[in-house]
Parts: C-alpha cells; sequence; structure tokens
C-alpha cells in the first residue's frame, strides 16, 4: 500500500491556491439581504470574518445556529436589484423586454422561470454590514 501523504500535501497545496485567489468581498446587499435560514456554508468550523470575506463568501455571526461564512446573493448590474427572488415585486408584466422594464425604472432578470422578470428595486440604504 503506497502513502497518501503526498497526494494530501498536494490536495491541501490546491485547495490553499483556491482560497488565496478567492474572490473579492461581497457588497453588504448581497450579504444582508439574505434570510438566515436560506443561507448556505462557504466555510469552515472556526473561520475568521477576514478568511471569509478573502473567499468571497458573507460572514454575519449574530445569528445562531445558521452558518456564519455563506455564499452572497448573485450580483446585479445596480445593487438596488440584489436581492431574493422572493422578495421580488412585479413591476411589468409577462413578456416584457428589458429595455422596457429598465425604462421604467425597474430591475430585470430572466434567468428564473415562474417569478416575476421585471420587479421594483429595493434601497440600497438598507444594506448593512
Amino acid at each position: 500500500m503506497e502513502s497518501q501523504g503526498p497526494w494530501f500535501l498536494v490536495i491541501l497545496f490546491i485547495l490553499g491556491l483556491c482560497t488565496a485567489a478567492g474572490g473579492e468581498k461581497p457588497s453588504a446587499c448581497q450579504c444582508s439581504r439574505l434570510d438566515p435560514k436560506n443561507r448556505k456554508n462557504c466555510g469552515f468550523p472556526g473561520i475568521s470574518s477576514e478568511e471569509c470575506f478573502a473567499s468571497g463568501c458573507c460572514f454575519d455571526s449574530q445569528v445562531p445556529e445558521v452558518p456564519w461564512c455563506y455564499t452572497p446573493l448573485p450580483k446585479e448590474e445596480s445593487e438596488e436589484c440584489v436581492m431574493e427572488v422572493k422578495a421580488r415585486v412585479n413591476c411589468g408584466y409577462p413578456g416584457i423586454s428589458s429595455e422596457t422594464c429598465k425604462a421604467r425604472s425597474c430591475c430585470f432578470d430572466d434567468k428564473i422561470p415562474e417569478v416575476p422578470w421585471c420587479f421594483n428595486p429595493l434601497p440600497v440604504k438598507e444594506c448593512h454590514y
């Protein structure tokens, strides 16, 4: 049986490179507008806020029994449009174009079927770290 030591070190090195490359710190809206019960773990037990943010994840240790380091909401063209799908309030009609929606000063995202694609923005001042 051959030693697993070298492969383990290679895997740790690759994981370290991925963490070092990390992503940019998510915006406050990407983190604070996510319902804590919908958080998806993005870290490991004992991760610091600095390590979490360096990985491109959100960190909030205020809510017990949910992940403290978690995947942020997707980045949008405008911070006002960053929100969970369930928070969308319809601002258009079925089949509305992106251009018509934006002309109404609304957000447009057609990636998810059967939800409003044209929806009202939310004030950015409500976002906080």
